[in-house]
């Protein structure tokens, strides 16, 4: 352990022993200054800089976990981690004994460990002291034992596997290609050779397609934000090669698989009804497939935008109810909504790149409702449709 790593720990450790100090924070009812000047007259200068530091992302972590209230993580581990409803729920696919590689802070190990017996593996001696306390805020810790030490040097293969690679291995923010990750590309084929099966966390923005042959690639939303691409590998692998997995705000769950050969949609002119798909659906290649189960059709053969002419309802789908059609030209904008009753108004576009600010700028809307613009192809034209959210 290097002496920064030592000391930061240290830190953390006298900060975990001091729990009081949370409380004169949130208790606290003057100025920045005055709560420092007060902090430091009775801890060290660093504990305090670590307590100011994690009480704000404590406040940030509570739109990812129940109990981030009460857990231990720094900016780049809680900006990493898997939001738990999501966690949640891919750990329902574990038994027995499990190893999470690159565990980090702990928030899919915690998780793992509601239904497996877990070891958590990390390089950061920090972040390991870090998944310990979180085991324990979530009343799993005797389900849970963590090792600081390189993920190679472990060398039981028993069991499965969860390994979340490092995105960030580098000062230069985050990389997209698998094959720069750390562990890299070649690591983890070797894993998923090694272990009887497991979950590999990519960014659902990475270059995952054709990467691991036989597995089940599921690309998961919550809320409607794609947050990750699983790739399910041997014992725990779905028998399609792709999945596409939206969770709602209330914690329902919808999954479709498939592969995005098994259905085509036709092209029709807009019906009564728009379809903004979910993004797990898009980005798994799906679109077609869960489009078919809902009986819609495209606006257009490279457009996502789906229609109908019945209203359709599917978690895959946000629906819209079509008002009119206009040409994409600022002109015919301008003078439709002179006289329209909005006075507020979303502008949606995929693919075709529209300035949203500029064009709203140009939008005369003086009156009450709230309308939705989407600017997109129709069978290969732009146009404009005026829609309200249904």
């Amino acid at each position: 352990m290097s002496s920064e790593s030592h000391s930061e720990l240290e830190c953390f450790r006298q900060l975990q022993q001091s729990p009081e100090i949370f409380e004169l924070i949130a208790s606290h009812s003057g100025t920045e200054f005055q709560l420092q000047k007060q902090l430091r007259e009775q801890y060290p200068e660093d504990v305090v800089r670590a307590a100011l530091t994690l009480a704000e992302l404590r406040m940030r972590g509570r739109a990812k976990f129940s109990r981030a209230d009460q857990m231990w993580f720094d900016r780049k581990s809680l900006e990493q981690a898997t939001p738990e409803a999501v966690s949640n729920y891919k750990a329902a696919r574990f038994s027995g004994s499990v190893y999470d590689f690159c565990c980090g802070m702990g928030g899919d190990l915690v998780a793992l460990a509601q239904h497996a017996q877990v070891t958590g593996v990390d390089l950061e001696p920090v972040l390991c002291q870090f998944a310990r306390w979180n085991s324990e805020v979530y009343e799993v810790v005797d389900r849970v034992t963590v090792i600081n030490q390189p993920l190679e040097e472990v060398k039981d293969r028993e069991g499965l596997l969860h390994i979340d690679p490092d995105r960030r291995p580098h000062s230069g923010g985050k990389v997209i290609r698998i094959e720069d990750y750390r562990p890299d590309l070649e690591t983890l084929l070797g894993l998923i050779q090694e272990f009887a099966g497991g979950a590999i966390k990519l960014s659902p923005a990475s270059n995952f397609a054709g990467k691991f042959p036989g597995s089940e690639t599921e690309l998961i939303s919550l809320n409607g934000e794609c947050k990750e691409a699983t790739v399910w590998f041997g014992t725990l692998a779905g028998e399609s090669e792709f999945r596409a997995t939206a969770i709602s705000k209330s914690g329902e769950v919808a999954t479709i698989a498939g592969h995005p050969m098994d259905a085509f949609c036709s092209v029709t002119p807009p019906g009564g009804y728009l379809y903004d798909p979910d993004p797990a659906v898009v980005r798994s290649g799906l679109l077609d497939v869960a489009a078919a189960e809902c009986d819609l059709n495209r606006l257009d053969a490279e457009e996502e935008y789906l229609t109908s002419s019945e209203p359709v309802d599917s978690p895959f789908f946000r629906r819209f109810r079509i008002l009119d059609e206009l040409s994409n030209q600022d002109r015919d904008l301008k003078k439709y909504f002179r006289s329209a009753d909005f006075g507020q108004l979303e502008i949606k576009c995929r693919r075709i790149p529209v300035p949203i600010e500029a064009l709203r700028r140009k939008l005369s809307l003086k009156g009450k409702g709230a309308g939705v613009l989407v600017i997109a192809r129709l069978d290969g034209k732009s146009r404009a449709l005026v829609c309200e959210r249904e």
